[in-house]
């Protein structure tokens, strides 16, 4: 509770086509800081974001964005320059996070399992790539599977690149990997209890993410003992390479084989669905409860 005393700004809202999302969050984490007793107040995180944080006196920022401009290295710059304190990853971890492609790149250095990948800059760059279909195809620093498809027929992958060129110049075509999604949180350097996430749809895409109902959550998941403790150590190997501090959240697939990394998210999602949350609680932790001990992490990264 060091920050108590402390005038802070939950940055919310944003740049980003998570917008919306972001908003959930950030009123979520808001209601939950003022409900605990600190003086906080909502900043809509825009391009004159430098002049909200002066005008407002904000100490310290907990930042609740999601996506590019937020979630990218590129506020975290910013609140470094102006000396606030704040939530999550530092600069440089923020931005590699986000990049899927540089993300795969040094999970593959590192000897960390992940589906194999290839990055196009036009539908054109997949014209005559040897693809083993299903894959995936995703814009590289998008959240929230914004702009993603599954691509199961030759004749899919350019509608399927075109939409994912709407959110990015660059896009990834990943190998699509049958079984077990899980979800590992990891909160200063702890791995909290594992999320399966089973989606009625048999994908877990916005409309799973976001609408109630639609996907079953199972926390602890199901799974063995020694898949756990697997799942638990990729996720710190992957929080750990990529250089994160405060709340992340490591997205795996579990096959034959064990566990593959998907994605690492260093702002997770804090909506009434969202993933951390309900590691948090299977960990006995209430959300005000967590929202506490991320805003107690906050600091300059330097």
């Amino acid at each position: 509770m060091k920050y108590k005393g402390k005038k802070i700004g939950v940055l919310m809202g944003g740049l980003s086509a998570e917008r919306d999302i972001s908003f959930r969050s950030g009123n979520a984490c808001l209601n939950a800081l003022i409900a605990r007793g600190y003086n906080a107040v909502a900043i809509d995180a825009g391009r004159d974001l430098p002049f909200k944080l002066k005008d407002e006196g904000i100490e310290v920022a907990f930042i609740a964005l999601h996506g590019r401009y937020g979630e990218d290295g590129t506020v975290q710059g910013l609140l470094e320059v102006m000396g606030i304190s704040y939530t999550g990853s530092g600069t440089l971890a923020s931005a590699i996070a986000i990049n899927k492609a540089v993300t795969k790149d040094i999970l593959i250095s590192k000897g960390i399992r992940t589906p194999g990948f290839v990055s196009v800059t036009s539908v054109d760059d997949a014209k005559g790539l040897n693809i083993k279909l299903p894959v995936i195809v995703k814009p590289v620093k998008e959240g929230s599977t914004i702009g993603i498809s599954v691509v199961s027929k030759l004749d899919e992958l350019a509608s399927a690149l075109s939409e994912a060129f709407k959110f990015d110049a660059l896009v990834i075509i990943e190998e699509f990997v049958k079984g077990r999604e899980v979800t590992v949180s990891v909160l200063d350097g702890k791995p909290l209890a594992i999320v399966e996430v089973r989606p009625k749809s048999g994908f877990y895409d916005f409309h799973s993410k976001y609408t109630a109902g639609m996907t079953e959550y199972i926390c602890p998941a199901e799974i063995s003992s020694e898949t756990d403790k697997a799942c638990k150590d990729m996720a710190l190997s992957v929080y750990k390479a990529i250089g994160c501090s405060g709340a992340a959240r490591v997205d795996m697939i579990i096959d034959e084989e064990g566990p593959l990394t998907i994605e690492i998210n260093t702002i997770p999602g804090m909506t009434e669905t969202s993933l951390l949350p309900k590691a948090a609680a299977c960990e006995g932790m209430t959300f005000e409860d967590l929202v506490e001990r991320i805003v107690d992490g906050a600091s300059l990264k330097g």
